[in-house]
C-alpha cells in the first residue's frame, strides 16, 4: 500500500502540469461527508454547494462546464479509471462518492488527456481501496443537524494471490431548508487476483441510488430575510405585471431521483519495460429529473459501455514517468428519454420522446524525453471523435401544454396544444489536440514546468436538446400562459460547435523542510465556449456557443508545519473568465465564476490521541450571476471547527460545528444571460450545524 502510494506520488511530482492526490487520511472525518469537503484543499477545483448541504455540488476546473447547474459536463469523472460519465460526456455528480475512495486523483487541464479526456477542465479519478490495501473491517456512524444520518461499512480480505473488498454506505438528511431532503445508498465491491508474476486483474461492481429535493433559488432579499424558505413563484401585480421572477417550488416540487449500476474489469500485464493495461466498463443509468413547470419532468434510461487500452514503455525502471505511452478509449451509449408536463409536482401528459445515441473516441500518444539529467520534454498528441444522434419518436401531431393563472398560481387555465416539430438531429465532431510540456527538476522534491496544449469538448445531449418557451406558470411551448392557441416551439436543437481552447500554463511545486507548495497559473484562449443558461424558473435552456472567451487563473496551495503539533494549509484559486469583444456582452466576466476562493485549515495535535482543527471558506469577491454583469452574489466567509479523539487503535470519535457564526450567504447561484434585480437566483448555504460520529476498526 505504502509502496503504491509512493509510486503514485513520484509520478505526479514529475508531471508537467496541474495534478494532486487526495488520500483518505487527508480528509477530516465529518458528520456530513461531501465531495466539497473532500476536495476543499485542492487549489483550482471550484466546488459550489448547489442544493444546500446535499452532496450534489457544481464542480468546475478552469471554467470547464462552468454554466451547468448542477454541472453535467466539462470533466471526466472516473471510478477506478472507468468513466461515470455517459458516452455523451454528461454525468450526475452524486454518483461520485468520496466516502468510498481510498484516493482521489486530480488531473487539471491537459494532464487528463492520457486518461481519455481532452476537455479544458481535466479529470477526477475516485480510486477504491482493495482487500490488500485496506484489510479488516471498519464501521462509521455519524449524524447531526438538519436530520443528517450517515452510516458506512467496509470489509477487506486477502489470502494468497486473491483479495476482495466490499463497501456500503447510506446517508439521509431533512435539509436546512423547508423542501431540502436527500437520500443516497451506495454499494461497491472489487475482487483482485495476481495471475502470475507479470499479470494481475481486478473486477469492480457498484450500485448507487440517490434522490434529492431541489429547494431552488431565492431573491437576494428573501434569502437575507429567511434562507430556509423556498420560493413560491413570481408576485403578480394587477392588471398584468409580475415581479420577483422565479420558480414556484411549493407547487412544482422539483426533485431528482437517479440510480446507476456500474461493472468493470481491469487487467494489467508487465513484461520487462512494456506495460499493457486493458479495461472494460458498463453502466446502466436511470434518471428522473422533475424540473419546474417551464421544463417539465425528464425521464432518461440508458446503457453505456467503455473500452480502454493503454500501453507504456519504461526502459528505465528508476524513472518516474514512462518513455512512451499511448491510450485508446472508446465509449458508446444509448438512452430512451421521455418528457412529461410537471402538473403540480406530478408527471402529467407526455409531450416528448427521444432515442439518444452517442459515441466518443479518444486517442492519445505521448513521450517523456529526458534531454538532460534534470530536464524532460513531453510532446503528445490526442485525437477526439464524437457523434450525437437523436431520433424524435414522439408520434402525435401536437404536443400538449398547460398553464396556471399568474394571479392565482394554483388555478389551472384551459389546456392547449402546439403543432409537433421534429427534434431529430445527427451531429459529429472531431479534432486533434497537441500538447508540449517541459519540466525542470532542480531537486528530487521540486518541479518547475511550462506547457502549451489544445483541448476539445463536444456538446452533450443536454446541450443539444432543450425545452423552451415555458414560464414560471406554463409548460414548454406556451410562452403566454393565458393564450393556449399561440404557436411556439417546445424543443430547441441548436447546431452547436465543439468547444476548443489553447492553454498556456506554468507552475512550481515542491517540498523543503516544513514547507510544501503547489503554484500554477494559466491562460486559455477559448473558441466556441459552450454556455448553458437557465430561465427565470431555474430550468435549463438551450446552450449556445460564445464566439471567443478567455480564461485566466491561478491555483495556489501552501502547507506548513509550524511545530511538531501545529500545522496549516491554504488553497487559493483565482479566476478571471471573460468574453472577448462580444457584440452584446463586450468583455464582461462569465457568470458563475467566483473571482477568488480561499480554503484554509489550521490543525493542532493536542495529544497523540486528540486533535483540533479550524477551517475557513472565504469568497472575498463579488460573483456575477448574469453574463451582462448586472447582478452579483456578495462575498462571504464561513468558519468550521472540528475535533477527533482516538480512544484506542480501533475506536475513535469526532465532532464538528459547521458555519460556526451562522452566516447567511449564497453558496451558489443560477446563471442567466440577463438578470433582473428582483430575480430569484441565489441558493442559500446551510446555516450553523452540529455533527458527531464514531469510527470503529476490527
Amino acid at each position: 500500500m505504502r509502496a503504491a502510494s509512493a509510486s503514485l506520488q513520484q509520478r505526479f511530482d514529475a508531471l508537467a502540469g496541474g495534478v494532486a492526490v487526495v488520500r483518505r487520511e487527508d480528509i477530516a472525518p465529518s458528520g456530513n461527508p461531501t465531495v466539497s469537503k473532500a476536495l476543499s484543499g485542492v487549489p483550482g477545483v471550484v466546488i459550489q454547494d448547489f442544493f444546500g448541504g446535499n452532496d450534489q455540488p457544481r464542480i468546475q476546473i478552469r471554467g470547464s462546464g462552468l454554466q451547468q447547474n448542477p454541472v453535467e459536463r466539462g470533466l471526466l469523472m472516473l471510478q477506478n479509471g472507468l468513466p461515470i460519465n455517459r458516452a455523451d460526456g454528461s454525468y450526475i455528480v452524486g454518483f461520485a462518492n468520496p466516502q468510498q475512495a481510498e484516493t482521489i486523483e486530480v488531473y487539471r487541464g491537459y494532464m487528463a488527456n492520457r486518461l481519455g479526456a481532452t476537455v479544458l477542465g481535466g479529470a477526477l479519478n475516485f480510486v477504491s481501496p482493495t482487500g490488500s490495501s485496506s484489510p479488516g473491517n471498519q464501521v462509521t456512524v455519524s449524524g447531526g443537524s438538519f436530520g443528517q444520518l450517515t452510516s458506512g461499512a467496509q470489509s477487506g480480505y486477502r489470502k494468497d494471490n486473491i483479495d476482495a473488498l466490499i463497501q456500503a454506505d447510506f446517508s439521509r438528511r431533512d435539509g436546512f431548508r423547508d423542501y431540502n431532503s436527500s437520500e443516497r445508498s451506495s454499494f461497491n465491491a472489487n475482487v483482485g487476483a495476481t495471475l502470475s508474476e507479470n499479470v494481475s486483474t481486478r473486477v469492480f461492481v457498484g450500485y448507487t441510488d440517490l434522490g434529492f429535493d431541489v429547494a431552488g433559488p431565492l431573491t437576494k432579499m428573501a434569502m437575507e430575510a429567511n434562507p430556509r424558505q423556498v420560493f413560491a413563484g413570481p408576485t403578480f401585480i394587477p392588471p398584468s405585471t409580475s415581479i420577483n421572477p422565479g420558480p414556484n417550488v411549493v407547487r412544482d416540487r422539483p426533485r431528482r431521483e437517479a440510480d446507476q449500476f456500474l461493472a468493470g474489469s481491469r487487467t494489467t500485464a508487465t513484461f520487462d519495460a512494456h506495460l499493457f493495461d486493458v479495461a472494460l466498463g458498463y453502466t446502466h443509468t436511470d434518471d428522473m429529473f422533475r424540473f419546474p413547470i417551464s421544463s417539465g419532468v425528464r425521464a432518461t434510461r440508458g446503457d453505456d459501455a467503455t473500452g480502454v487500452f493503454r500501453y507504456a514503455y519504461k526502459p528505465d525502471n528508476a524513472a518516474a514517468l514512462p518513455l512512451a505511452e499511448t491510450t485508446m478509449q472508446y465509449s458508446v451509449g444509448s438512452a430512451h428519454r421521455e418528457n412529461f408536463i410537471n402538473q403540480a409536482g406530478l408527471a402529467g401528459a407526455k409531450f416528448g420522446e427521444s432515442e439518444l445515441d452517442a459515441t466518443t473516441l479518444a486517442l492519445h500518444a505521448g513521450l517523456n524525453l529526458p534531454v538532460w539529467e534534470v530536464l524532460t520534454v513531453s510532446p503528445a498528441i490526442s485525437y477526439g471523435y464524437a457523434t450525437r444522434d437523436n431520433e424524435d419518436t414522439y408520434r402525435y401531431p401536437t404536443r400538449p401544454t398547460i398553464a396556471y393563472n399568474p394571479a392565482n398560481p394554483i388555478m389551472l387555465l384551459p389546456g392547449g396544444a402546439v403543432p409537433t416539430q421534429n427534434s431529430s438531429y445527427a451531429r459529429s465532431y472531431a479534432a486533434w489536440s497537441p500538447s508540449l510540456g517541459i519540466s525542470y527538476r532542480p531537486t528530487r522534491d521540486q518541479t518547475v514546468f511550462v506547457a502549451l496544449s489544445r483541448s476539445f469538448e463536444p456538446p452533450s445531449h443536454d446541450d443539444l436538446l432543450a425545452t423552451v418557451n415555458g414560464t414560471p406558470n406554463s409548460s414548454p411551448g406556451r410562452p403566454t400562459p393565458g393564450n393556449p392557441g399561440l404557436v411556439a416551439a417546445v424543443f430547441a436543437t441548436p447546431d452547436l460547435k465543439a468547444q476548443t481552447a489553447t492553454t498556456l500554463e506554468g507552475g512550481w511545486r515542491g517540498r523543503a523542510g516544513q514547507f510544501s507548495w503547489d503554484a500554477v497559473t494559466y491562460y486559455a484562449w477559448v473558441d466556441n465556449e459552450l454556455l448553458s443558461l437557465r430561465d427565470t424558473t431555474g430550468s435549463l435552456q438551450a446552450a449556445f456557443n460564445a464566439d471567443k472567451t478567455t480564461h485566466l487563473g491561478a491555483e495556489l496551495g501552501f502547507g506548513v508545519r509550524l511545530t511538531d503539533r501545529l500545522s496549516g494549509r491554504i488553497a487559493y484559486t483565482y479566476q478571471d473568465f471573460r468574453f472577448k469583444d462580444d457584440p452584446v456582452r463586450g468583455n464582461n466576466r462569465l457568470a458563475g465564476a467566483p473571482p477568488h476562493l480561499v480554503n484554509a485549515v489550521l490543525q493542532y495535535q493536542v495529544t497523540d490521541a486528540w486533535k483540533l482543527q479550524g477551517g475557513v471558506r472565504w469568497s472575498p469577491g463579488r460573483m456575477p450571476v448574469d453574463n451582462m454583469n448586472t447582478l452579483f452574489a456578495d462575498p462571504f466567509v464561513v468558519a468550521d471547527v472540528r475535533t477527533e479523539y482516538r480512544i484506542s487503535d480501533r475506536l475513535s470519535v469526532f465532532a464538528e460545528i459547521t458555519n460556526l457564526f451562522d452566516a447567511t450567504y449564497a453558496s451558489s447561484t443560477l446563471i442567466v444571460d440577463q438578470a433582473r434585480p428582483d430575480q430569484a437566483a441565489f441558493i442559500p448555504g446551510d446555516g450553523r450545524g452540529y455533527y458527531g460520529g464514531i469510527k470503529a476498526r476490527f
